[in-house]
């Protein structure tokens, strides 16, 4: 069983699927966003840096699951990941034009066909304003001078993005706005229950409301 995990900077897609490696005796694969040396210059002047800093993402997302993903599903094991290596391309669309999107866009399709699909797609929904809120909170360096225009426009294009089903894979939307899975037990287990749901994986209670 492989559970991906989506959604907007700042929706608490990390957090969920740390809380979730428990009840589905899964491993875990966490996106790494500090080891980017661009990424910090890409928030204060997007233009400048945006081709170096989606090429070294997606060399990176790509060098992570393809050297993870495999091996721990061919090992028999569950597997929950807080990011998808498809939807890099979904910030390239937003960051890259012209030659450099082209390339990118060769570059990502040859490297996708070697990554293995999720089970499942679980796509956390935030407002802009829920979004900010949280990036504000958890305070870090590198997302000090990002821009509410910058993550509204990424919150659109998620919602076209996966308004559809995802390379096949069924899509799990759960609004997260007034969600509190962190000091909220009975907020976790409604989610919990609502993934088992989709994949049809004992025990759970069919259709509670979230």
């Amino acid at each position: 069983m492989y559970i991906a995990i989506e959604g907007v900077i700042g929706v608490g897609k990390t957090t969920l699927a740390r809380l979730l490696q428990n009840e589905f005796e899964a491993e875990i694969l966490l996106e790494v966003f500090e080891e980017n040396p661009f990424l910090s210059d890409f928030y204060g002047d997007r233009a400048r840096y945006a081709f170096q800093t989606q090429i070294f993402f997606l060399l990176s997302r790509y060098h992570q699951q393809n050297n993870n993903v495999p091996k721990i599903l061919a090992d028999g094991k569950n597997l929950i990941s807080d990011y998808t290596f498809a939807k890099d391309a979904l910030f390239a669309s937003i960051n890259l034009r012209g030659d450099e999107l082209d390339m990118y866009y060769k570059v990502h399709e040859a490297l996708g066909e070697k990554i293995p699909k999720p089970d499942l797609l679980v796509y956390l929904q935030a407002d802009t304003d829920t979004l900010m809120r949280r990036i504000a909170f958890r305070d870090r360096p590198y997302e000090r001078q990002m821009e509410r225009a910058y993550i509204d426009e990424l919150n659109h294009a998620y919602e076209s993005f996966f308004a559809k089903p995802f390379d096949h894979a069924p899509v799990l939307k759960i609004d997260s706005n007034d969600l509190n899975i962190i000091n909220n037990p009975e907020d976790l287990k409604r989610v919990e229950n609502k993934i088992r749901e989709a994949l049809s994986l004992a025990p759970y209670q069919p259709a509670l409301p979230l």
